[in-house]
Formats: structure tokens, sequence, C-alpha cells
């Protein structure tokens, strides 16, 4: 015992021989390490692994694991037994990358602990909602899955269940593995068996991406995890299985990875490993025993040890290498593990395969989905005689030298290494490095006399898309004389010369395959239809299929595209469609938008959505260049108003069924009747969720659509429609381009917003990844289907109709007479109403162009004073109307702004947002702009709010008359109400500092400086802490210091720091799964600094930005992803604990409720001197509201009324005396019934549905709440219990008795202490 327990490390256990710990050795079973393998040169590696010199007692441990000792000398394992007996039968199914991984991950774990975040999350979803089902795996238990307030928390849960001897696992990626890193540390210090599965993705750096490459897995290469890489969807589930099989042989963690989207959402048809055959390999000796040794090393107290010590400079070292000999195993591992899966699905894997020439001189090395993209490009080079060859790296981690060099070609001479990570600064990205290292050491000790020449190169950032033809490319460069290195294919670097130019493209695609895209608008439906389309073909036909889908940034609203390949052979092209077989275009507009036909192969299917069905309608509406494409392309056209058959059966604009309909039809994939039947039956599987209705929608549109599907025969005259010349450098671009927003909008946002960003060069990026206010402006979508137009004859002018547009789309106008000279004619105005206002004319306008067609206008309206009219009939009228609106001064105060109807006639600083039509959130948003845009500072959590506000190259944060606006960031997720807190912290250090210079300046008589300038700065000093008084006298003291500053050194230090005369407006915003979970302990701390900081909470009761996932915010009963069975515990109360600190204030508002109480509630907030937060009730599309997000007023006032949403304000400001109170209930009597307002809803109708008795006990228990809470807020507005007892000048005139001295400087630099708390 005492010489295999100086060879093993224990993990928990000092590695010092603590024999007497270890009296019972029965009771603790460790695992044991094998030998490093003999490094025998080019032989192959499908035999035995030999260890070295073995002592015995590794010998009968090994013995324990029940595999066969077939030479006890040599120590040498037989390979495993086939299991190919295996009766059971391979089905073949469609399935992406995620699924694909967690039906496996599943099968194999009792235990995961998850946290959302994108692309990684379906796969936690998956595990829950089967876990939901109580579905088993392959140990005949439900798997427990526990949602997490973030990875942090889920990383040290995974530890803690190992620790308990738990078969765990987890799902995530990017910024979420890195909050993973300490725990991996720890994981892989206490050699634990754990699988983490990771959908490599994008890190935030100078911009966010949610999209695919190593940047994620390559940052935790050093933590000790074996890496496991993923090249197919087909891999994602075998590879997953083989991690989960190393990992228990070699009791060393395995990170499994593949690439975000480009493998995690593909859809493939795939061979599924079913349960059968995994309980077969798992159920083997070698695997219950390595299990039973997880177990029995478990903390447990009976047999109890330690671990986690702390260790000091005489063991820690030798500790450190104590594992060495588990890494110098586990590559064997993995090759053992490899070959039980290949015994059980036919489908050979090695940790490193080489495909290509057999003599190539020529390789690139590579991991990730890329590698099939370079073998197609392989294929077509070898085909024409070229010996080339790749070399797909498997098993990144731990490296094996002896593997690699076996696999790779003795023939090579040039080596490229492409990686999908980049890492400024360094030699090299780390996949090369690792080859270079491991082919220059190998030449070392085998004294080559010709060096192999390793070349490195970078592709696919952010799933940049990687072709064929840029592979060949690759190939190309490697055969020049003199290779360029360090280079990047797929973009044009013309700033540090890195890119390599590109081959045309290539036709690598097996023979027969079939291409079809599909462009479809973010929430009509489009890809939800294709993904059950894919498996329609997939499960009912011998085709084989792929399906993969494109987004831009919008919310909703956006462009989609559908790449679907289908045919006889398996289709591995990790790459878009080049050349379609198959177009539709589901929305007009994108005909004169978008250069849709350059996909489209000549004598292909278009199909179009549109009301232009004959020639000559759609003569006049498409733009010249597509009416030549068409005539040169000559493609089969079909025209189908979509729109028309889904409003006749009720769908809206949910077109997608109609759509999907004449493709099957055209398309000829299945006989029609076949195809109707399968449709119709994945609808009422589909849609069954959202209840009969739905589905007979749904199904009635597959019957209608065909009767209205017209061919259209393209006129001759169409290839000689002349184009217009556009002048390269127009006078207006010219006149615009000095200005850098207006040179981004040209070079940058206009071809981003065009969808041609692949075309853009480096050099018109800025490193920094800034992008100026208001590039918005520009979009003009035309996305709504009918918008709004003004009955001036009904209207009160009370403009709610402005106040609850989310997209600031419809905006009240002011005009004197004299300025309506040049109106059009539409252009009707009405006396305007109220004081102030006798000069002027009024006017209601909406933006045609920017309406998303939410209706939420025409339901607010108290007056019917607005009209749902079709775009078609009104867009040229509006749209000219809008803009001589848009032409008119704007008018700043004309009203108190602070009020309702004053708010909406301050321009919003808010527009346009790239948010879902009828969002929650972007009307607080919106106000807030309002209400102090010209001196916000947001800093903006990760989430929705973040991406409908700040998705590149669109800003709707724009600015006003005089330039100002919202200054407006986000950090990480996580991390908001610090990042926030140091936004505050160091603009309080500059104000300081700007107020001792503007002392220092009045102080000092040799200033030469104007009386003006001097009487200016000294009312500034006066008032310099108070916001509203401060603002006119920091313009002036600008312009002042404009025209003065050059006088002297100390005028031109403040003329620098002018940007700090105006007292910012600093905003924390976020949503609420960042408030309530992953970014609440820093939220509180915030809280309590006192500081003079606003915090406002979109609490859409879920994770709303991530597809609708639990928070701690979802209400009791809802049904969510990862609560599928409805979550069983009450909402957090974060207003509650916000109170707790007594000098918080604290607001909850429903801006759809109640509009006066939200304006009120933040103008107190950002008055307030200390800590404020607001909590904002946000409707979602996510809660299936009833009838659309048309009728969230209704829903809003429901939700107040019947007490589920309480409205309230607590301010510590107001001093008690009996008749004023801190606690403010905003919410009038109860009133209605909770359950009639939650049947509106779909996350709580679901449950109705699906399990009735539960959704009355949790309905009833969520009312009995609502009520007990509202009875405890009535109590606290009647005693205001939840206040210090004490008033605040009583509190701070005894504070400065107890100190005996003058008061201090306070949060903000003002005079005074914080604001008072319970304990004070």
């Amino acid at each position: 015992m005492s010489q295999l327990l100086g060879k093993t490390h224990l993990s928990g256990l000092s590695c010092q021989r603590l024999q007497s710990n270890l009296n019972n050795e029965s009771r603790l079973v460790m695992p044991v390490p094998a030998r490093r393998y003999k490094t025998t040169g080019r032989r192959s590696l499908g035999g035995p692994l030999k260890a070295s010199n073995p002592d015995q007692s590794s010998v009968r441990e090994l013995g324990k694991l029940g595999e066969k000792i077939v030479d006890s000398k040599n120590n040498v394992v037989s390979a495993p037994e086939s299991l190919s007996k295996s009766k059971a039968v391979v089905k073949m199914a469609p399935m992406d990358g995620n699924e694909a991984t967690a039906h496996v991950a599943y099968a194999v774990s009792d235990v995961s602990f998850i946290y959302p975040i994108t692309p990684s999350t379906p796969m936690g979803e998956s595990a829950d909602a089967w876990a939901a089902e109580g579905k088993k795996n392959v140990f005949g238990n439900v798997m427990s899955v526990t949602e997490m307030e973030s990875e942090t928390g889920a990383a040290g849960a995974v530890h803690g269940a190992l620790a308990a001897g738990s078969l765990t696992t987890t799902f995530t990626c990017s910024q979420g593995l890195l909050l993973m890193i300490p725990n991996m540390y720890k994981i892989a210090g206490e050699l634990m068996p754990c699988v983490m599965h990771v959908t490599a993705r994008a890190l935030a750096k100078h911009a966010l991406s949610i999209l695919g490459d190593h940047q994620d897995v390559m940052a935790v290469r050093q933590t000790g995890w074996g890496m496991l890489c993923s090249h197919s969807v087909q891999e994602a589930q075998d590879l997953a299985l083989v991690a989960h099989l190393a990992t228990l042989r070699a009791s060393v963690p395995f990170v499994h990875f593949f690439d975000g989207f480009r493998t995690s959402h593909e859809i493939n048809k795939i061979s599924i490993i079913p349960y059968e055959a995994i309980s077969e390999v798992i159920n083997r000796p070698v695997y219950q025993q390595a299990i039973r040794h997880h177990q029995q090393r478990a903390l447990n107290p009976t047999h109890p040890h330690q671990r986690g010590t702390a260790q000091g400079p005489d063991v820690y070292f030798q500790c450190a290498e104590a594992s060495n000999p588990f890494y110098n195993a586990a590559a064997g591992h993995v090759v053992e593990a490899m070959k039980e899966v290949s015994a059980i699905t036919g489908r050979t894997y090695n940790l490193f395969d080489y495909v290509g020439h057999p003599q190539a001189e020529h390789v690139v090395v590579m991991m990730g989905s890329g590698s099939e993209v370079t073998q197609e490009a392989v294929n077509y080079l070898v085909a024409q005689g070229k010996k080339v060859g790749l070399l797909k790296v498997r098993l990144f981690r731990p490296w094996s030298t002896e593997h690699f060099i076996a696999a790779l070609p003795v023939t090579a001479s040039r080596i490229t290494v492409l990686d999908r990570t980049k890492e400024p600064g360094a030699l090299g990205d780390p996949l090369y490095l690792e080859v270079f290292a491991c082919i220059s050491e190998h030449e070392m000790l085998t004294g080559a006399t010709t060096r192999r020449l390793v070349i490195p190169g970078r592709y696919g950032l952010a799933s940049k898309d990687y072709t064929p033809a840029m592979a060949v490319s690759v190939y190309e460069n490697m055969a020049l004389k003199q290779p360029k290195r360090n280079f990047t294919v797929g973009i044009v670097d013309d700033v540090t010369f890195t890119s390599l130019p590109v081959a045309p493209s290539l036709n690598t695609l097996p023979p027969g395959t079939q291409q079809c895209m599909f462009w479809g608008m973010g929430s009509d439906g489009t890809v939800g239809a294709n993904k059950e389309a894919i498996k329609i073909i997939a499960d009912n036909t011998n085709l084989y299929a792929q399906a993969y889908f494109s987004y831009d940034a919008h919310k909703s609203g956006g462009v989609t595209v559908s790449h679907l390949r289908f045919g006889p052979q398996p289709i591995g092209s990790s790459y878009l469609i080049e050349q379609a077989d198959y177009l539709a275009v589901h929305h007009q507009s994108y005909m004169q938008k978008y250069d849709v036909l350059s996909k489209l192969r000549p004598g292909g299917v278009l199909l179009l959505n549109s009301v232009f069905t004959d020639v000559a309608s759609l003569e006049t509406f498409l733009p010249a260049p597509v009416k030549r494409r068409m005539a040169e392309l000559q493609p089969q056209l079909y025209v189908l108003d979509a729109r028309q058959v889904a409003d006749t059966v009720g769908l809206g604009k949910r077109i997608n069924m109609v759509m999907q309909t004449a493709f099957f039809h055209l398309s000829g994939v299945m006989p029609m009747q076949q195809a109707i039947e399968l449709l119709k039956k994945s609808i009422a599987k589909a849609y069954g969720k959202k209840g009969p209705e739905v589905v007979a929608q749904n199904q009635a549109a597959v019957d209608d659509t065909i009767k209205h599907l017209k061919r259209i025969d393209i006129p001759a005259s169409w290839a000689a429609t002349p184009t217009p010349i556009v002048s390269p450098d127009p006078a207006v671009k010219r006149s615009t381009l000095s200005s850098s927003k207006w040179h981004f909008i040209e070079e940058v946002a206009k071809p981003m917003l065009a969808l041609e960003g692949d075309n853009l060069p480096v050099s018109v990026f800025g490193p920094d990844g800034f992008v100026p206010p208001g590039t918005t402006v520009i979009e003009r979508r035309a996305i709504a289907a009918s918008v709004p137009v003004w009955k001036s004859d009904s209207c009160t002018q009370c403009n709610i109709c402005s106040f609850v547009c989310p997209h600031a789309a419809i905006r009240p106008s002011l005009a004197k007479p004299g300025e309506l000279g040049g109106a059009p004619e539409t252009f009707q105005t009405l006396k305007a109403k109220g004081a102030g206002l006798g000069e002027f004319q009024y006017r209601i306008q909406v933006s045609p162009f920017d309406c998303t067609g939410c209706n939420l206008c025409v339901q607010a309206c108290p007056d019917n004073a607005l009209v749902d009219t079709p775009i078609n009939n009104v867009l040229a009228i509006e749209d000219k109307n809008w803009s001589f609106a848009r032409s008119l001064p704007e008018r700043v105060d004309v009203l108190d702004r602070t009020t309702v109807k004053g708010s909406q006639f301050m321009t919003p600083l808010m527009e346009f947002s790239g948010a879902c039509e009828g969002c929650g959130e972007t009307t607080y948003v919106k106000l807030l702009t309002q209400l102090f845009g010209e001196r916000l500072i947001i800093a903006n959590a990760t989430g929705c709010s973040s991406i409908w506000g700040g998705s590149a190259p669109s800003n709707p944060y724009t600015t006003n008359e005089d330039g100002y606006g919202p200054a407006w960031a986000n950090s990480l997720f996580e991390d908001n109400a610090q990042f926030g807190l140091g936004i505050a912290m160091g603009t309080v250090q500059r104000r300081k500092t700007l107020s001792r210079h503007v002392q220092e300046v009045l102080a000092d008589s040799s200033v030469p400086m104007s009386e003006t300038l001097k009487t200016k700065l000294g009312e500034w000093s006066a008032v310099w802490q108070d916001a509203s008084a401060v603002a006119p006298i920091a313009k002036e003291v600008s312009a002042l210091l404009e025209k003065e500053h050059a006088h002297d050194p100390r005028l031109e230090r403040l003329y620098a720091e002018r940007d700090m005369l105006l007292k910012p407006s600093i905003w924390i915003v976020g949503g609420d799964g960042w408030a309530y979970d992953i970014g609440y302990g820093g939220l509180d701390h915030v809280m309590s600094t006192g500081e003079d900081i606003n915090i406002l909470v979109l609490d859409t009761e879920m994770y709303s930005n991530t597809g609708g996932q639990k928070s701690k915010s979802t209400p009791l009963g809802a049904v969510t992803k990862f609560a599928a069975g409805g979550k069983t515990r009450p909402k957090k109360d974060l207003g509650a604990m916000a109170m707790g600190y007594g000098d918080v204030y604290v607001a909850s508002t429903c801006l759809q409720s109640n509009y006066g109480q939200v304006v009120k509630a933040m103008s107190e907030a950002e008055k307030y001197g200390g800590v404020s937060l607001v909590l904002a009730y946000a409707p979602c599309v996510m809660h299936g509201i009833e009838g659309g997000m048309c009728h969230t007023i209704e829903e809003s006032k429901e939700a107040v009324e019947t007490g589920y949403w309480p409205l309230y304000r607590y301010n510590p400001s107001v001093l008690e005396d009996g008749t004023k109170h801190r606690f403010q209930l905003d919410s009038k009597k109860l009133k209605g019934e909770l359950e009639h307002f939650l049947h509106h809803e779909n996350r709580f109708n679901i449950l109705d549905r699906k399990s009735p008795e539960t959704a009355t006990r949790l309905h009833h228990d969520l009312d009995l709440l609502n009520k007990e809470r509202f009875e405890h807020l009535k109590h606290l507005a009647e005693t205001d219990a939840a206040a210090p007892r004490h008033g605040v000048e009583q509190i701070e005139e005894a504070e400065k008795k107890r100190r005996g001295t003058a008061l201090p400087m306070g949060p903000g630099g003002q005079e005074g202490p914080a604001k008072p708390s319970h304990f004070t």
C-alpha cells in the first residue's frame, strides 16, 4: 500500500504519505495512474498501448478495474471487446449539435447545474425538459437539473456535486466559461471525473459576439482539463460519449467543445446512439468500477477525509507534479474510449485523423467545423492531382506528440495550422504553438536533417463564414516560394495586410445535393417552419438533410436567412449556401433593400411573397437592377400574397406555414399529399402548446395556399431595363463625410445594414468598437403591415400614443403658424391646447418606415384618434409628413417635462431600436431619455436591452440639437452594477477636480478673463451639484470658455474639463436575469454604498434574451424554460430587500398601467441624492399575451388591479410629520380575479392544459401571496414601518453631535453624509 500511495494522487488528501489516515484500505479506493507510453515511431495506433516498468500493485489495481490483463509483465491491456452484438436498431434522425450532445450527456449523468448563455442554452433546456417528463438515463434515474444564479454558481455546484460522488455535467460557453475557471482548476486539481460541454464562442472584447470561434475554450486550456473537439453534429454526439467514458477511465475532467452556432445550431441527419448501446458500454466492469471509485472518494462521514487544504512552499510544488501520471495516461484512455464508441457505432475516431493524399506534401492542421469545409477542398484538390491533406485535431489536451506525429504523413514538408481564435501580442495562436513545439521537439529528438515549415493562419472569428474556396487559398499560399505567415483568410485586411486573396467559389458538394434559401423576418415563423420542414424531409425520405440559420441583430423584425440542403449522400458542408436551387423571399421589401438574387443559380426557382402578383404591378415595384438580374438568371418565378392567406385564416403576419406549403409544392421533394399530411402533423406537435385554435389556423393555411400561387413569365423587356447611374462621390456624401458619424454611416453602417458587412475591409473600422450616436435613423425598415394614421377631429392632445410607443415612431409636433409654410398639404394641424401652448399648432405624426406595427398606440388612444391603415396606402404620404415634422425646431421645456404630456414634447433620444414590436422594455428607456437624456450615462447589462440598444452598427441612442445625448456602454452580464458604480465614482472624482480648479481660478485675480465668465463660474460653483440649476449655467460657461480659453493655461485646463460642467444622471440598466440572479451580488453592494446612482430594472420575469428561461423574478406557477412543470417557488421581492437598507429610494412601476406614476418615480429617483432602484414591469412577447403585444395595456392594468404587480414608491428623503409617509402605495384597492389575468398569458395557460390540478394549486397560492403582500404594503403605507422613525434633519443633527465635527463631504460630492438607514 505504501508503494502505491507514493505514486497516487488522492483528491482532498495530502500528497505526503499519511498512512495513519488510511487505516482501512478497503473503504478508500484510489484512482491509479497508468504509466507513460513508450514512443515507438510511426507504428499503428490501433494495437494495445504498452506501459514501461509497472509495479505489481498497479497491475492489481488495473485488474480490479475489470480490464483483461493479457501480459502482466508489460501491463498490456486488451482492446475492448466489440459491442456490435447490441440488438439496438440504428435510428437516423435530424437534430442539431446541442440536442445531439444533450442526448448523451443526459444518458450518463445524474446531476446537472445550468445557467443560460447563448448558444449553449438549448442543451440545458433539453435536459430540463426531459427531466420534467420523467425521462430516465442509463442508470434508471431522472437527471436532477438545477438552474443556478450564474455560471460561477453553476461551476461551484458542479464541484460540490462531484465532491459528493455524483456524475455531474454542465453546459456553457464564452464569458460563462471564463466565470467557471476558478472551479475548473479545483476540479482538475482534485482529479474528478466530469464533462463540461461547451459551444465554443467568441469573447466580449471591443464588442460582444454570440457567434462561434475558439476564443473561450483556448482561454481555459491551462486549467488541467482534457479538451476534446467535435467537428460536426454527428461527432458532437459521438465524442460527447467518448468524453464521458474517457473522464471515468482517466480521472481527468474533460471539456467537450464544438463550434457555437455552426455546429450547435446546425440541424443534420445523424445516426442516434440508442440508450441501450450506451448502457451496454457504461455497464462494463471498467466503468462501473470507475464510478465506484468516484463515489468512494466522495465526502462522506462514513469514510471521512479532508480536501481543499492550504499548503506551503514545502509541499505545494510536489503535489502539483503528483498528477503527472494521470495526464500522461489520459490520451491512451481517450483512444480506448474512442474504440468503444466505434464498436457500437461503426464510426472510427482517433486523436488525430488524417484525410487526403497518402503522400501529401502540404497539410493543413485544424479543429472544429472548419475541418469539414477544408476536407471538401482537399477532395477537390486531390481529384486534380494535388498532393494535399488535412489533419483533424480531436484531442487538444492533453496533447499527444506520439499520436500527432504518427498521423502526419512523413511526406509533409509544409504545414499550415489554422486557429479559430486570436491572442493579440502572442508569438502565435494556441494550436499553432502546440503544433510547432510538437514538430520541433520531434525533429530535434530524432535528429531530422530537413525541417518542416510550419505556417500560422487564422480564420472564422465570430462565425465568419469559411468556404472551400478559402481553404484552397490556404493551400495556394503554402505552395508559394515564400508563404505568407500569420495570415488571415475570409476578410480583407488593408491595414496590416495579413489577408490571403480568395479563390473563386467552388462547387464541392456531394452530387445530387439540392440547396434552398429562405429570406424571412424575425418573428414571422420562417425559421421555425424551416426546422420543421427539414425534419419532415429527413424523417420521411431517404434523403440526408442539413439546415442552418443566420440572423441579423434585431430582436424581432430583422432579417433571417435559412440555408437548407438535402440530397442522397451525407452533407458536411459547414458553410452558407452560395448557389441556391430554390430561393424564397418572404418579404417583398427585401427585393429593394438586399441583393437577394446574388445567391440564386441561373434557372432556379424564385418564390416571392408580395401583394404585387401580376407582371404590371411587379414592373412598377421591382427596382431596375433587380429586373435586369432576373432577366439574366431566368428563374422560374412564382408570386404569392401570403399575408392575404394568413389574414383569411386568422394568422396575421405569421406567414410561415403558407410559404412552407408553397416550398413543398414547388420543390417536389416528396408527393404533395404526403407533404400536406406531414405538415399538419408537425403543426399539431409544434403549436399544440399554444392551443387548438392556433393549430387549426395553421392547418387551414396549408389547405388554402396552393390556389393562390401564381407563375410569372419574366418579360424580355426586363433585360433592357436601364439602370440609373449613381455618382461614386455625390455632393451630399462629400458634404457630410467631415463628420465622424456620417463617415461611419456611409462607410460602415449602410453596407452592414445591406448585409454586405462581410465585404468591408479592416481599414473602415476603429480598433475600439465605438459607434457614433443616432445611426438607426437610416434603417427605415418598413416592416409594419399597417401603421396608425392620425384623425385630428377626434384628438384631445393627451400625447398618450407617443408615451406608450416602444420605438419612438409616433410623436407630437408643435409648430408656430409661420413654420408651416412648407408643409405638405396632408400635414393637418390643430390649435394646441394647454397653458403656454397658445402660439402653437399641434399634430401627431407617425414614421411609417420606422413603425413596427405593434398597434399599441391605437389601443392606448382614449379618443379613437388613430386609425390602423395598410402601410402601402399611406407610406409615401406619411413619410413626407414625418420628414417635415422632423424639420421643425425642438420644443424644449414648453411644458413641465416631468408630466406625461410634457415629457412627450421632449425629443426622445432613443429611437427606432431593434426591439420586438410592442416591447415592454424600450418605453421605459425612451422615457428616461426624454426626462434626462441630454445628461444621461447608461451602464447597460448584457441582455435584451443591450442587444436592442447596442448591436452594431445600429445605435438607437441619439443627440439633441446641441449634440448632447445619452452615453451608453455595456461591460458584461454579471458586472453591470459594479461597472455603473465605477462610472459614477470616476465621474464624481472628475467633477470634484473641476470644482477645485474653478475655485482656484476664481481665487486668483491674475487670471485674465472677462467679468461675465467670472460671474458665470461663480454661479456654477454655487450650484454645481444641482443638476437642473447647473444645466443652463454650464452651457453659458462652455460658450465663454470657447472664446477665452487661450488666454491662460488655467482657463485652458477648464476648457479641457468642460464636459464635466453638467451634472450627469447615471443609470444602471438591466433585466431581471441580471438584477435578480447573476448580478444581484453587485447590485446589493451598490445599494449598500449610498452613492448618488440610479438603477432601472426592466423586469420581464424571465431571461427573455436567451429564449425565456426561469429567473428568480419568475412568478409562482409560470411555465418557462428551466421550469417546464411550472415554477414552484415564489418570486424574489427585490423591492422589499432594497427597502431593508432604509436609505435606498425604491419604486415599483408599470408604465402601461399608470403613466403618471412612472414619470413621478423616475423623477424622484433621479433627484434623490443616494441610491435609487426603479422596478419596471415589462411585458414581453415571451409571455404569450392573448391577442398579441397590442393588448399589453389592458393586461398591465389587470396585473396592477389584481395585486400581481403592485405600484409603490419609497422615498427616504420625505420628512415624516404624521401626514406624509416615506412609503406611498400607488396601487388602488384590489379588484378583479387573478385567474382572469393569468388566463390571458400563455406562460400560465400552458400549465392549465398540461396539468390542470397543478395549475389550480399554484395559481391559488400565487393569489394568496399577492393578497398577503398587498395587505403588508397597505400596512407600510399607513405606518411606514419600512423607514427610520426619525426625519433626515434629526438624524443628521444627531450624527453631527456624535462626531463633534462638521459634516464631511458626502457621496457624489454633496455636503452631508449618506442618507439615513435603520442602523444610524
